[in-house]
């Protein structure tokens, strides 16, 4: 389960809060509009968040990767939008 503590790296200048309970959250960047959705199924072990993302709406999740932490997968949600687009590559 996450803790209040964890709950409050939630930056709620930085990210929309959409749905917040102590095993799920689902949080959208105020700049990008790319969502998060962060299960967590094994609290506190390590690699027990799994981190599903979107980057619209009204598109379907993907599973992004896995954090041992909620301050980790947002950490690394923080990088994801940080990062300039990749180049389309072409086969």
């Amino acid at each position: 389960m996450f803790s209040r503590k964890d709950l409050e790296c939630l930056d709620p200048g930085y990210f929309e809060i959409i749905y917040m309970d102590d095993r799920d959250v689902t949080i959208m960047s105020r700049n990008t509009r790319h969502m998060w959705y962060i299960h967590n199924p094994e609290y506190p072990l390590p690699g027990s968040c799994i981190i599903f993302h979107k980057h619209k709406v009204s598109h379907p999740y993907h599973q992004h990767g896995r954090s041992n932490t909620l301050r980790q997968a947002v950490r690394l949600s923080l990088i994801h939008i940080s990062e300039p687009p990749r180049p389309l590559r072409i086969s």
